[in-house]
């Protein structure tokens, strides 16, 4: 089974190795997640497993999420997320899948979540850019310097770093550890930090870098 997972950032604390040296890590509340639909090559033009997280008030759930929910005799569920899969025959429609089934001690994932949102951000903090001069005569303390490049190209290249909206968007880290897996409890807590604030949706794959699948 391909290791994959839903859930939501609860928060950062440190857990402490066998050396004892404190390790910093983020704890997210994991499934269990249920099967929702098994897509196919012949069907849809691709395969992938579309699986649910958590329940949902069913007067929030439009009218073809719960025609899929009522097919599988399922509660309507919040989260729904697809995962490419070579093949499906291994998963069941309504199957309940925990952290623990396939989340492993050690093994690297990647998390993907949306970044906090900063609002409308200047160069010197969106893109790292230097200020200008502090000195009193200075007009130049956090503003774009130079756009152009005077009369060739006579235009603003395309791709220059301007001040602009900032945060809220897809971000994936990758090889974060996995150093707690609690299926009783459904907790998975990772190395590191992840995108997103508390309570953010996140999903959680085996690394595609190195990674040790489940």
């Amino acid at each position: 089974m391909k290791a994959y997972m839903l859930g939501r950032k609860a928060g950062m604390t440190q857990l402490f190795n066998e050396d004892g040296k404190a390790v910093p890590v983020t704890v997210i509340e994991c499934g269990p997640i249920k099967v929702v639909q098994k897509k196919s090559e012949e069907v849809d033009g691709y395969t992938a497993v579309k699986f649910g997280f958590l329940e949902a008030n069913v007067h929030q759930v439009n009218k073809p999420d719960k025609g899929q929910f009522d097919k599988i005799e399922s509660e309507p569920l919040k989260l729904l997320a697809e995962c490419p899969m070579e093949s499906t025959d291994e998963f069941e429609l309504g199957q309940v899948i925990s952290v623990s089934d396939n989340m492993n001690l050690g093994m690297l994932v990647d998390v993907s979540g949306v970044s906090k949102g900063k609002g409308f951000a200047g160069n010197i903090k969106r893109h790292g850019q230097k200020g200008g001069k502090e000195a009193h005569g200075s007009k130049y303390h956090r503003r774009v310097g130079s756009l152009g490049a005077s009369a060739y190209p006579a235009r603003v290249r395309k791709g220059k770093k301007m001040p602009g909206h900032m945060g809220a968007r897809n971000v994936t880290v990758q090889n974060l550890e996995v150093v707690l897996v609690d299926g009783e409890r459904n907790i998975l807590a990772v190395k590191g930090a992840v995108p997103g604030p508390r309570g953010g949706w996140l999903e959680i794959r085996a690394a595609v870098k190195g990674g040790k699948q489940a």
